[in-house]
């Protein structure tokens, strides 16, 4: 898919592959973004938070994390960065674990991906998560709301500009 691909970045101000997510202006709510810098100034990962709460905690969060992140190496039963992310937004101090994992196909832009979906202890949490033909995993955690097919469709990379340091 040709979205699917790696940016070449003149500096290391933003993520170097396309961050998969929804438009915040196709978004009603507030949007907030955040980089996960390595040492050496590259971007091990891209998350945006979407709030539709009005202020009261964020509804969902997506997660886009290239092959060699750390944020990506969790135990078995430990929960993915995203939703971990997510609990703490919302001052979640229960522990939440991974009670399970089934695949399942779902289409995209006339493509065929196999998402992931992660069950929590946490039955308000939902959280899928698929991989990216570039080696990106994207992982999105929402709360207190079904992910459905119809949200895959909502998806498309934002703009590096969105991203830039100023």
């Amino acid at each position: 898919m040709s979205f699917l691909r790696r940016r070449s970045a003149a500096s290391p101000a933003g993520p170097d592959f396309d961050v998969l997510a929804m438009d915040p202006g196709d978004w009603p709510g507030n949007l907030g973004a955040g980089l996960l810098p390595a040492p050496d100034g590259t971007c091990q990962g891209v998350f945006l938070r979407y709030d539709l709460f009005g202020g009261r905690g964020p509804a969902m969060i997506i997660g886009n994390l290239p092959e060699g992140s750390p944020a990506r190496e969790t135990d078995e039963d430990e929960v993915p960065f995203e939703v971990a992310q997510l609990l703490a937004a919302l001052e979640m101090d229960e522990p939440v674990t991974v009670t399970g994992s089934e695949d399942m196909p779902v289409m995209h832009d006339g493509s065929l991906l196999v998402v992931r979906r992660v069950t929590c202890s946490e039955g308000r949490v939902a959280c899928v998560q698929f991989d990216r033909s570039d080696g990106v995993l994207v992982t999105i955690a929402s709360w207190d709301r079904p992910i459905t097919d119809e949200l895959y469709q909502l998806l498309k990379p934002l703009p590096a500009e969105l991203f830039q340091q100023k």
